[in-house]
C-alpha cells in the first residue's frame, strides 16, 4: 500500500522559509511569518509554482 502525498501549500511553505530563516538569524518563527504576510500584499502579482 503506497501513501497518499501530502499537499505542500501556501501557508506549509512559508513556515518552512520562517523556520529555516529564524534557525540562520536567531529571530522568532512568527517574527518572521508575519514579514513574510506583510511583503505578501507587496507582491501579490507574483505567484508560486505549483
Amino acid at each position: 500500500m503506497k501513501a497518499e502525498k501530502k499537499k505542500v501549500t501556501q501557508k506549509m511553505i512559508y513556515r518552512a522559509v520562517a523556520s529555516s530563516t529564524a534557525i540562520e538569524t536567531g529571530q522568532s518563527v512568527r517574527e518572521i511569518e508575519r514579514r513574510i504576510e506583510n511583503n505578501k500584499r507587496k507582491y501579490s502579482h507574483l505567484a508560486l509554482a505549483d
